[in-house]
Formats: C-alpha cells, structure tokens, sequence
C-alpha cells in the first residue's frame, strides 16, 4: 500500500503540532493536504500489484514476465502499456512533495524540522530521478543481464510501493552533494572549475570522493560536473572561455558570464530554497543530454547525477 513510513508520519505529526501551535488556518491546510495524500495512496493501492500474476482471456501476466520485458528493455515512451498503477505511483510522489514542501514552507525555519523536512523532499526528488536513470540502465549495453535484472526488480518495486531500497542507500551521497554545493555558490573566476570542486569535496563523503578520483579524468563526467557547478551548459562554459581568451582575461563574475553569453542561461537560475528548481535544473541537463546524443553533439550525454548512479550500480 502506498502510505508515509513510520518516519515521515512521526515527523508529519511533530511538524502539525508546531504548526497548530502558531497558526490554526495553516494547521488545517496541512491536515487536508495529508488527508488527500492519504486518500490517494489508497485509491492508487486498489489497482492490482505489478508483482500480482493476473489473467486476462485465458492470458496470464507475471512478474517474470514483467521482469523479462524490462530487461529487454528498447523504448522508455509507451504510456498507453504501462500498468496504471506505475502511472499514478508517480501522480502520488509528486503529491507527496507537495504536501512535505508545504509543511517545509510553514514550519522550515524552525532547525527541529529544516533538515528532516528537506531530506524527505531530496528522497522524493531523487525517486523520482532514479526511475528515469533505471530505465536508461535498462538500455544501457554496458550493464550485464544479472545487474538489468536486479535493476528491473528495484524498478517494480518503486512503482509498486512508491519507495525504492536502492535510492535510499544513495541518497546521503546525493545530498550530500547539493548541501555542499548549496554552501558554496558559484565563483567563476577562470572558470577551470577546480576551485568550485575543491570546495565542495572538502564537504562529501567517501563515496563521492571515490567516484571522483574515478572517474574525473574521463571529459563526459568533467563536463557533467562542470555544468552542475557552475549551473551553465556546457555550450555556454565554452563559449565564456573562449571570451575569456580572445579578451586575454583571467577572471570573470556571474554579471560577465551574462553579457558574455548574451542571454539568460539555459538552466535558469536555482533558487535552492525552491526545492522544484533543483529538480527542474536536472530535467534541463537531463534533456541537453539526450539531445547531445540525438544529434551526436560534444558534451555530457549523460546528467551527473546518472553518471554517479551507475558508477555505485557497477560496484555493487
């Protein structure tokens, strides 16, 4: 059934009495927006399991079978085939995150809930990434079929129960990263991207710090990580150096990267205090991604953030 863990339902009740504590009108919103989420979960709960065998004109339908589909997994858009119950497991993360941004909004400041509140909302966000990622493992030549296999269960999994077991051990990690580099907003200065990168390894763990002396020398994931940095495409961080070396310039801050390029950025700019934004600067890389291999353009053909999933996939 899809529900809050004990975790987030004792955390939710603590934040409600902080909040009914201060304000009675945001104290009912809070309860009727769970309420909904409540009711949601179990509306998406009657549909049948994808794990359940089912028949349907003497055809039966089985997870093995489910399982050998995915693993051969060719093309990520077939809304239409997909059981109904993967389509509103995501209907219900996304509601999810709305009801805990909104108790983050009324309640975050208070340092009891800031930190909880906001790595319930990074778990959601990063389900929601990792989907995506498991499929494009799926697809990924690369991959041995026991490690897609073992991929494809924790993907009915996460459709079945909204809750994946993987991301979970991945998520210190990926928080990791965006607290660090939350703490240490971009300074371009050459824009060679080591000084941004020192800073913030200083503040992540074994895992990431693994990774990067792994993989940092390979220009796909230099690239990738250039681009979270300093939260430009990486067309437009060659196009600032380039200025940089017709203008013989050392240096350059954010309001020259601007006049430089001629235009807003591609990614925006993340207000990380709006947890969308950091899950819309993913989707933008994410899709210039895709692109760059559609149309076999130089750059990341993959976000960071995948890049470094698959690597801890690999490895275990």
């Amino acid at each position: 059934m899809l529900e809050l863990s004990d975790y987030e339902t004792d955390l939710v009740e603590k934040t409600k009495t902080y909040i009914f504590s201060h304000n009675h009108e945001d104290h009912a919103l809070v309860e009727q927006r769970f309420e909904n989420l409540q009711i949601l979960g179990e509306a998406i709960s009657r549909y049948p399991s994808v794990r359940e065998t089912q028949k349907l004109r003497g055809i039966y339908r089985s997870e093995e079978q489910l399982l050998e589909a995915l693993c051969s997994f060719a093309a990520t858009s077939h809304l239409l085939h997909i059981p109904t119950r993967v389509v509103a497991t995501k209907s219900y993360l996304v509601a999810k995150f709305q009801a805990f941004s909104l108790i983050h909004i009324l309640a975050g400041e208070n340092p009891e809930f800031y930190k909880p509140l906001r790595r319930v909302i990074l778990s959601i966000i990063h389900t929601l990434m990792a989907e995506e990622v498991y499929i494009s493992c799926l697809e990924d030549p690369g991959f041995t079929q026991d490690i897609k296999f073992n991929i494809a269960n924790d993907l009915i999994s996460l459709w079945d129960s909204g809750s994946d077991p993987r991301t979970v051990r991945h998520l210190p990690a990926l928080d990791a990263l965006w607290t660090a580099r939350d703490s240490s907003h971009p300074a371009f200065g050459t824009m060679s991207g080591m000084s941004e990168l020192l800073r913030i390894t200083i503040d992540l763990g074994a895992d990431w710090q693994d990774f990067l002396v792994t993989k940092l020398s390979i220009e796909e994931t230099r690239s990738a990580l250039e681009e979270f940095l300093f939260g430009l495409s990486c067309e437009e961080i060659n196009t600032v150096r380039t200025r940089l070396m017709e203008l013989n310039i050392n240096a350059v801050n954010q309001e020259e990267i601007y006049s430089y390029l001629g235009k807003q950025p591609d990614y925006g700019i993340i207000n990380s205090s709006d947890f969308r934004d950091i899950y819309n600067f993913y989707v933008d890389r994410r899709d210039a991604a895709i692109l760059r291999q559609k149309i076999s353009a130089d750059g990341p053909k993959r976000t960071l953030e995948e890049i470094y999933i698959k690597y801890r996939i690999a490895q275990e």
